[in-house]
């Protein structure tokens, strides 16, 4: 996934700039598409509404990645996206796309893979939903680490538990057991550092054998 950071960026000119405040709803998940989005600063989260109406946070946006690609060529959204401080996004409507594949065909292909790897993020959730939470946890902070390229992972406890869709104290007892074993350091800004990056890859890993799936290696 990380090759596909800033790659948008020689196409912002096509894009028309926002400025968006924090916690504003960028989309919402099945509208209509109306385009997709560049997050050139700040923050996203994405969510995930199901059936009975319980909300997941399943995904923090990266600088320099796209977002709501599921809504070009009106196609409905599949997740909601809201901004997590002031944020600087660039919209992209279905003519805009056009002109930029048809200015830039290789374009196309990354636009392509962007879409692949948001449909990759929806069957992770799916496949790790019933895990035990300690492999969950490890899982997606190694994902985390990968997404942001950096150990010090920017996220607080509350976050994660929305992350993993557990309670508060359930994460702070393993974050501190980890912490204990020196596998991790917490941050007083809310960052986990990975200390121990092989430890927490076992841990995660004997998660992936038991659901047979491995996405983000």
């Amino acid at each position: 996934m990380t090759n596909l950071r800033y790659q948008w960026s020689p196409y912002l000119m096509y894009g028309q700039k926002m400025e968006v405040k924090k916690n504003v709803v960028v989309y919402r998940q099945g509208e209509q598409g109306k385009g997709f989005y560049y997050l050139d600063r700040g923050g996203l989260k994405i969510i995930l509404l199901s059936a009975n109406g319980h909300e997941r946070t399943i995904d923090y946006v990266p600088v320099g990645m796209l977002s709501g690609e599921h809504g070009a060529y009106k196609g409905s959204y599949l997740t909601s996206a809201i901004t997590t401080n002031p944020s600087i996004l660039y919209y992209f409507s279905d003519e805009a796309l056009n002109n930029i594949c048809m200015d830039h065909p290789q374009a196309a292909v990354l636009f392509t893979n962007s879409q692949i790897f948001k449909v990759r993020l929806l069957a992770e959730v799916i496949a790790f939903q019933d895990s035990p939470v300690e492999q969950q946890m490890a899982h997606y902070l190694i994902r985390l680490h990968s997404i942001h390229q950096n150990e010090n992972v920017p996220i607080d406890q509350t976050s994660f538990a929305r992350y993993i869709d557990a309670s508060r104290i359930t994460v702070n007892k393993i974050l501190h057991k980890w912490k204990e074993m020196g596998i991790i350091e917490l941050s007083h800004r809310g960052a986990i550092r990975i200390v121990e990056i092989d430890k927490m890859n076992e841990i995660a890993t004997r998660e992936e054998e038991s659901v047979g799936i491995s996405l983000w290696k």
